[in-house]
């Protein structure tokens, strides 16, 4: 399915009317098809006015409650997987400040208590050194001190106790020399020292050995809510529990070709020697 950025806006009131269209032509009050597919009739009258957009499971409990033929089903069911995807285009983020963007991962972070972050390109900001940071963002016109002080501040979540972090990163993203060799070798030190937080896991996959699995982005996935994949020119946010949980067997599948704990670490210490 090809997702137009414009399309996803749009899709989620597309998605309310075509919902409640369909339950007017059956012929249902709302209260009557509440208690056909087992849902409140609050929850019907918001899934119709777009106060709520629908997971694919509660779309395909209404339709079939409706009766409604498989290619419908398919259809809206496809409407339905835009509507809970999301695009943010860096250029928009980068107009608004980076800085709002920083907040909004902050608050994020408040809210969920577990995280799986897979890196196959580049080291994320809640793992890296201020040389680090400033170096992803040398390339971005404009003075970015207030998001580097705020990627830096969000650091600190990394030490709450109530959350778990488990970070998967390729042998290319802890190794690309995106900084000279000696704060390469300081950044590959702060991988070694996280990863001995009570909260963090940290896994590598050396660029050794059989792996049959093709890494595409990087992605994250906040508990089995919600997961968001990074291109070039911006980031995806899926929020169907269908997407989450395939992002979730992904990170399952490159986690059984990682070396974890010690042996992560000992791996880590040969390559930031490399860079000394």
């Amino acid at each position: 399915m090809t997702l137009d950025p414009e399309q996803l806006g749009q899709s989620k009131a597309d998605l309310a009317e075509t919902l409640r269209t369909l339950r007017q032509r059956a012929g249902l009050s709302g209260v009557r098809l509440a208690q056909r597919c087992n849902m409140s009739q609050s929850k019907i009258s918001k899934i119709e006015t777009g106060k709520t957009v629908p997971t694919l499971v509660d779309v395909e409990r209404i339709l079939r409650a409706l009766d409604a033929p498989p290619a419908l089903i398919a259809e809206v069911g496809a409407l339905a997987r835009i509507a809970n995807t999301e695009w943010q285009d860096f250029r928009s983020l980068r107009r608004k400040g980076l800085e709002k963007k920083q907040n909004e991962l902050a608050d994020l972070e408040q809210l969920s208590t577990e995280f799986r972050f897979f890196l196959p390109t580049m080291i994320t900001s809640l793992l890296s050194t201020p040389d680090y940071i400033r170096a992803t963002l040398a390339y971005v016109p404009g003075d970015h001190s207030k998001a580097i002080a705020r990627k830096l501040d969000r650091q600190a979540v990394l030490y709450d106790s109530s959350k778990e972090f488990a970070f998967l990163l390729t042998e290319q993203a802890v190794r690309w020399p995106l900084l000279a060799g000696h704060a390469m070798a300081m950044q590959i030190d702060r991988l070694v020292s996280v990863s001995r937080l009570p909260s963090v896991r940290l896994g590598v996959l050396p660029l050794s050995g059989h792996i049959p699995l093709t890494p595409l982005n990087v992605f994250t996935v906040y508990d089995r809510s919600m997961a968001t994949v990074e291109t070039s020119t911006g980031v995806m946010v899926f929020k169907d529990s269908r997407d989450v949980e395939s992002y979730l067997e992904e990170f399952s599948a490159y986690s059984d070709h990682a070396l974890w704990g010690d042996a992560a670490r000992i791996l880590l210490e040969e390559w930031a020697q490399l860079f000394r």
